[in-house]
């Protein structure tokens, strides 16, 4: 009994505190998605977008786009994503400014990097919504 007791011990004693938090915003056409998991006092984050034309961008074409890697706290509830561009000397860079009801992200201009179109990381200022 002890034996198996001091063993449980160890497991929780060496265990990783994990959670993951998602993050919507819709707007008209356009859907961001994030996703912002803690590690610790690591985070990983990934940004989603999905964007079909909008009324006033009729000649533009729908487009996908996607960016993760380790984030950096860089205060308080605030993140930094960057991201190396590959065959290129430059780096996305998405800002994250976090609330209790949601997230705002703002982007480098070498996101355009990533990202086709009509696409962008950046909520231009309105807040994706956590989902509870």
């Amino acid at each position: 009994m002890k034996k198996s007791l001091f063993c449980f011990a160890m497991l929780i004693s060496g265990s990783v505190m994990a959670t993951t938090d998602h993050y919507v915003l819709r707007d008209v056409k356009h859907v961001h998605h994030l996703k912002i998991t803690q590690l610790n006092d690591k985070y990983i984050v990934s940004a989603d977008v999905d964007f079909e034309p909008n009324a006033d961008e009729k000649d533009s074409l729908a487009c996908s786009a996607e960016i993760a890697d380790e984030a950096k706290s860089t205060g308080k509830d605030k993140l930094t994503l960057k991201k190396h561009s590959e065959g290129e000397a430059s780096y996305c860079i998405l800002d994250i400014q976090l609330s209790p009801t949601g997230a705002k992200i703002e982007q480098s201009e070498n996101c355009n990097n990533f990202v086709t179109g009509i696409c962008h990381f950046s909520s231009e200022g309105k807040e994706l919504v956590k989902i509870k």
